[in-house]
């Protein structure tokens, strides 16, 4: 039964690089869904597939991205089906 998260970064998380990593980090995990900036600066993140890829994708991007992320807001779900890839949304 796969799984879907909807989580908040914050922190100096754009400018960095943030949603082309995300994007190629879900892509190499199978992962569908969307990352985003917000206009108050933080990053928004919706993904969707298997329990252990989404938690992999967390931890990666926690490591990768740990001198900027200061906060990090996460919800978990059930997915919904409705994205076909992964995409940056402008």
């Amino acid at each position: 039964m796969n799984k879907r998260i909807h989580a908040f970064y914050s922190g100096r998380v754009q400018g960095v690089g943030f949603r082309f990593t995300a994007e190629s980090i879900a892509k190499g995990l199978g992962l569908t869904g969307w990352v985003k900036n917000l206009d108050a600066g933080n990053v928004e993140v919706v993904a969707e597939g298997d329990k252990d890829a989404l938690e992999d994708f967390l931890e990666r991007i926690k490591e990768y991205f740990s001198h900027y992320i200061r906060n990090m807001d996460l919800e978990w779900g059930e997915a919904s089906g409705e994205f076909k890839d992964f995409g940056i949304e402008l």
